[in-house]
Order: structure tokens, then sequence, then C-alpha cells
């Protein structure tokens, strides 16, 4: 097994959430000999893709420190090309053994997504309507509806939550064949996990790879 293999860096991921959920963080690797030691260069334990919502900071929910998570946001976790070269980075430079794709409950994104389909939905700015387009393939499955107007208040906003963030990792393997190929290889895993923003609970939903 390599030293930092995909099912380790997950556990160690499991055990700082725990803390935090129990308000007991360790807060580790956060003090002034930590900075000067990864000043010239980095070896974080594991990628995070996650939505930029401010209650989602991910060295904190996890409990890591200065140098041990390669972050990449965005609003609602939304793949695009500077999202797969960023992780691709990760993977094939900084040598991460885990991916973790992170959503989350009561997103913003997700109820723009829903609210978008409905009869009497203003018009959004153009580059917030790109966004969420990505989002409204999930909205449709869970409504059951391929097209015409829909009750936002009868899509429930946690089902295509989760059903965006399959997309999510569906869409990042597909358009990553380094990716892929890490996953094939058993050096790389991705893990998909929902976030519960009162418990402060990162919840796994998705697991891919050797974990």
């Amino acid at each position: 097994m390599p030293d930092k293999a995909p099912a380790k860096a997950w556990a160690e991921m499991v055990r700082g959430n725990d803390r935090f959920v129990s308000g007991a963080p360790l807060h580790p690797r956060q003090d002034v000999e930590r900075r000067e030691s990864v000043a010239t260069a980095q070896r974080p334990d594991a990628a995070l893709f996650g939505c930029s919502d401010s209650r989602l900071a991910a060295e904190i929910i996890f409990d890591k420190g200065i140098g041990d998570l390669f972050v990449v946001r965005n609003a609602g976790q939304i793949i695009s090309e500077s999202v797969v070269g960023s992780l691709e980075y990760a993977v094939a430079v900084l040598k991460v053994p885990l991916i973790v794709v992170l959503g989350h409950d009561e997103c913003g994104a997700v109820r723009a997504a829903i609210d978008s389909q409905a009869d009497d939905a203003p018009a959004l700015p153009p580059h917030i309507g790109h966004l969420i387009s990505k989002i409204v393939p999930a909205v449709r499955r869970v409504a059951g509806s391929t097209d015409g107007a829909l009750a936002p208040g009868a899509v429930d906003a946690h089902d295509v939550g989760r059903e965006h963030l399959r997309d999510t990792i569906a869409e990042l393997i597909e358009s990553s064949e380094l990716i892929s190929d890490g996953i094939a290889a058993g050096t790389l895993a991705i893990v998909g996990a929902n976030y519960r923003l009162l418990e402060g609970r990162a919840v796994p939903d998705i697991r891919i790879g050797n974990l």
C-alpha cells in the first residue's frame, strides 16, 4: 500500500469531522511551525471540491490544518474545465490519493435551479443561469418531468442535491482520463458526501475506488 492510501486519507477525514461534530476539534497544524514548514512545498492529504457556501469551510469541517487539503470551490460544486484542471493538478502533481466532492443541504444554487423551472420564474443574470443549468437535469429527474413548468414547492431540494452530487462525480470521471485511470489503478478514490449544516456531519453517499 502506498504511504498515502485512499482508505487512510478518508479515515483521517472522518475522524476530523467526528471531532468537529462533537465540539472537540484539535485545530492541528495551524501554528507558526506548520506555516513555515509548508512555505516552500505542499503535500496535501486530499483534494476537496465543494460548494462555495460560507458555511462549508473545509478545513474547519474536517479539523485540518495548513497544507492538509487542496480545496476547489464554486457555487453548487459545478464541474468546469478549471475545476477538472485543478483536481488533475492535485492528483498528478501533488499526488493526493483522495478527492472528496462535498454538497450540502439548504444549497442556494440547488434552490435557484428548482425555482428557475417555475412558469413565472424571473430571468437570471446570464452567468448565474449558466451555472445552475448544470443542476437542472437533477431537478427534472427528481420531479419526473423532462419539460414544461414545475411547481418548485413540489420538488424535494434534498433529493435534487443528492442527484446533482452524483451527476457531478460522474461528469468529473468522464471528463478526466487521468482521474479515471487513477481510480482504476487503485491509487485514487472519490467520496461524494452531503454536509448537514445543523449537525456538522459530512455524510458519505458515493464511494468510488479503493476504500
